[in-house]
């Protein structure tokens, strides 16, 4: 199970978890999501790999709420993360 960030457009975040990372990435660009199809083009910023699908989606709820978005804001900072394109 993997959970993502996307970086959109419009400077905004996507937060995700899915079973198949590179599909729901094709997906998202492709203009198939309506959280994302008008703040496209979106580049995937940092993913995370999970054995266990019900802690992947925990992980995905906490980077949604404030305490998880204050957290990745001071350590997941723009000059920290190199984007990670995936190969299709």
């Amino acid at each position: 199970q993997w959970v993502y960030i996307l970086k959109c457009f419009d400077n905004g975040y996507y937060v995700g978890c899915t079973d198949n990372l590179k599909e729901r990435f094709k997906t998202h660009t492709s203009g198939y999501v309506n959280a994302t199809k008008y703040r496209l083009p979106v580049e995937l910023l940092m993913y995370f790999c999970f054995k266990n699908k019900y802690i992947a989606f925990n992980f995905e709820k906490y980077l949604k709420s404030a305490s998880g978005r204050a957290f990745c804001k001071k350590h997941f900072s723009e000059e920290s993360v190199k984007s990670v394109k995936i190969i299709t």
